[in-house]
């Protein structure tokens, strides 16, 4: 359990990590990789704060492939529910293959494309370690109880969660926040992409109140308490996209506002599987000494 907590976790901070390499113009901070500069691995003096914040956020991304290896071993050494295993295996292959789009991203000079893929990458991190920490810690999922169109209206919140997150960066590269001061944008307009933004957003604000309007009356009871606890990270985003953008963007409230983007990716899964309620411990238990591998 505390693996796939860690998990989880540690794809939320690398997000708060690598946001603040962005908002600092650290991006460049680190000019090569592996090593930090041709002739060193670590940063140089003349690299100063920059340096420094790049290769943090780089040791972070390796101490999340670290625990990404453990979930993946003690998945298989435990055998636990093969779909278990699947996920732990996923998130490991995706973590490595985001340090690679990580130096990708250094090697093309902090491209707006590169770094939204790495970003959105992490996004699909941040959501699969959700549903692995909901598999280890809940168990698995029951019969569908939910009839089919309240199952639609969730799934139909969640693009526009997709929609909103995918919007914000291409907002995001088109904005000054470009992690080097010679950096490229995308060439829109941030002032209209920040209107572009907020459209999907309201949608998305508007669906997730008719999801927990929904859910209080007809439950399941552990879906209402996680479609409140989406509504109210996507309320304190409202606010702090309001905030920020009247003034001018400053980079603490940029930073908040990409964790909280990234967090409620995770709630959102957790909405989504709430529609099944856990399968009861007994049949769980019986499932797995069915499938249970017998020493020879």
């Amino acid at each position: 359990m505390a693996a796939a907590w860690a998990t989880l976790v540690s794809q939320i901070v690398i997000v708060g990590t690598g946001g603040a390499v962005r908002l600092t113009g650290s991006g460049l901070g680190c000019t090569t990789w592996p090593n930090c500069e041709p002739e060193s691995f670590v940063p140089v003096p003349e690299q100063g704060i920059h340096g420094v914040i790049e290769f943090t956020n780089r040791v972070w991304g390796a101490v999340v492939v670290a625990i990404a290896v453990i979930m993946l071993v003690m998945a298989i050494r435990r055998r636990v529910d093969r779909s278990i295993a699947w996920l732990a295996g996923l998130v490991l292959g995706l973590s490595i293959a985001q340090a690679l789009i990580g130096a990708v991203v250094v090697w093309m000079e902090l491209r707006p494309d590169t770094v939204g893929v790495h970003f959105f990458l992490s996004v699909i991190l941040v959501a699969l370690s959700a549903v692995l920490v909901w598999k280890v810690v809940v168990g698995p999922s029951g019969p569908r109880v939910a009839p089919r169109w309240q199952s639609a209206l969730v799934h139909l919140m969640t693009f526009a969660l997709v929609v909103v997150i995918v919007v914000g960066v291409l907002t995001t590269g088109s904005g000054p926040h470009a992690g080097d001061g010679g950096a490229a944008r995308n060439g829109l307009d941030p002032a209209v992409m920040q209107h572009v933004h907020a459209w999907p957003g309201y949608v998305l604000l508007a669906l997730t109140i008719a999801v927990v309007a929904v859910a209080w009356r007809r439950g399941p009871r552990l879906h209402l308490r996680w479609s409140l606890a989406l509504l109210g990270v996507i309320l304190v985003q409202v606010v702090v996209g309001i905030v920020q953008s009247r003034l001018g963007l400053p980079i603490m409230l940029v930073g908040i506002h990409m964790v909280l983007s990234v967090v409620s990716a995770a709630i959102g899964a957790a909405v989504v599987l709430s529609l099944r309620p856990p399968r009861p411990v007994d049949e769980h238990a019986a499932r797995a000494d069915a499938t249970a591998v017998v020493p020879a």
